[in-house]
């Protein structure tokens, strides 16, 4: 009997301070502006390579985004790289207002996203990040899959006249994007063809979806799987095609179901209706504890994927 190793994990950290260091050895305008979060944001390389365009506010997360929006004002693309918790909630005024409605080119960096503080509790998860940051106007938010896709996003979001959000995973992730893959804003990834359910899951989820559809193969179920690195522009091609060639939808991240499965639900129900069930989590703050455990405890796992596709299948 053989068996096959598990999937190497990797934090996506590396690959985006690995992108940006290329990006400044490119263009002097880059720099990095952060709230006292080189370690977090594991900015050391750059720090140590770029130390004159490294801007440390301290715990100051409202004036970091409006320092860098000034400095892109003056030209500068600035790189806001904090915890997404603190980033997203104390400067959401000056995302809307100094990054958003100013339309300025800068790239908003949220580390540590979804559940991955674990043990810190609710004042550190970010669960929240992508409900309220998709009703932004103007604002691209993007959720990489894996490494390289972080990457690629990182690089894309340097040269976008425009600002972004893109949420950068500590928890350690395997490669799920195929080999050749390259990263366009507002475009899905079909990873897997099915044509009995649809699992659309954004970042950290991606390889669980991935598993969960290897499960549901085994029971009979063919489930297409779409990897969403886009919540805003939403790929709502992708999920009409998956609306009309499957049964029904179920979507899965590490935040509030109001975040993708929120986005995913609008474009449905106004344009195909099908039935979407949502995996992730509902209206409640998450409990303490590690990030595996708070994954499984709200079954944004295999298992949890599995019983909201037959959950929905049986139903309809």
């Amino acid at each position: 009997m053989t068996t096959t190793a598990p999937a190497a994990l990797h934090d996506c950290r590396d690959a985006y301070v690995g992108a940006l260091v290329e990006l400044a050895a490119e263009d002097d305008r880059i720099v990095a502006v952060v709230n006292d979060s080189v370690g977090s944001s594991k900015l050391a390389p750059f720090a140590e390579k770029y130390p004159e365009r490294l801007i440390n506010v301290g715990i100051a997360e409202q004036d970091m985004v409006g320092v860098a929006a000034g400095l892109a004002n003056g030209g500068k693309i600035p790189f806001v790289s904090a915890a997404s918790c603190f980033l997203t909630a104390r400067a959401m005024e000056q995302i809307k207002v100094d990054a958003a409605y100013s339309n300025h080119h800068m790239v908003l960096c949220g580390m540590s996203p979804g559940m991955a503080y674990g043990e810190l509790g609710p004042t550190h998860h970010s669960i929240e990040d992508l409900a309220w940051l998709r009703t932004i106007p103007g604002l691209t938010v993007v959720v990489p899959a894996d490494p390289a896709e972080t990457a690629q996003a990182i690089r894309w979001a340097a040269g976008h006249d425009g600002p972004v959000f893109v949420r950068v995973s500590r928890m350690g992730v395997p490669d799920v994007n195929p080999g050749g893959y390259e990263f366009t804003p507002g475009k899905a990834v079909t990873l897997r063809e099915g044509s009995d359910v649809t699992i659309v899951a954004t970042g950290t989820v991606v390889s669980r979806a991935l598993e969960a559809a290897d499960v549901l193969g085994e029971n009979g179920v063919s489930a297409r799987v779409i990897s969403m690195p886009t919540i805003k522009p939403l790929d709502s091609t992708a999920i009409l095609a998956a609306a009309a060639e499957t049964r029904g939808i179920v979507t899965v991240e590490e935040a509030l179901t109001s975040g993708l499965g929120g986005a995913v639900a609008e474009v449905v129900v106004q344009q195909h209706p099908v039935p979407v069930r949502f995996v992730g989590v509902r209206d409640q703050f998450a409990p303490t504890g590690s990030v595996g455990w708070l994954l499984d405890h709200f079954g944004i796992n295999s298992e949890g994927i599995v019983r909201a596709a037959k959950d929905l299948l049986d139903r309809v």
